[in-house]
């Protein structure tokens, strides 16, 4: 059975996401760098093949994380989750990008992101 979050649990467990979105996008941003610099001048200060790997690890390591604890990840560029939930008997998802800093939006399951309303 998927995990059905209350407004107050999805809240309570957004710092925890907020600082690993952070080292998701470091890491996202120094793979697009490597692999930029690889491409056009054949080498990166950040590094080569073992760095990319070590990174895209670390990635699937978060992503792994947020899926375990019950999260749907829709993206990570930006970093787009949501949280199953039920308000008012109806099937919703608590939606958070990247760069917000509070859980402040969610939209019904069935209409996605494009149907996004303020949580009361």
């Amino acid at each position: 059975m998927d995990r059905i979050f209350t407004p107050g649990e999805a809240r309570e467990l957004l710092p925890a996401i907020i600082e690993e979105a952070g080292a998701l996008v470091a890491a996202r941003a120094d793979m697009t760098e490597i692999a930029h610099d690889r491409r056009t001048s054949g080498s990166s200060a950040l590094g080569g093949i073992p760095e990319l790997k070590a990174l895209e690890a670390r990635i699937e390591d978060i992503m792994s994380g947020w899926a375990g604890r019950g999260l749907e990840i829709k993206g990570i560029a930006p970093v787009l989750l949501d949280f199953p939930a039920v308000l008012d008997g109806v099937s919703v998802r608590l939606c958070w990008i990247e760069g917000e800093t509070a859980l402040g939006w969610y939209h019904r399951t069935d209409l996605g992101f494009a149907g996004r309303r303020p949580l009361a």
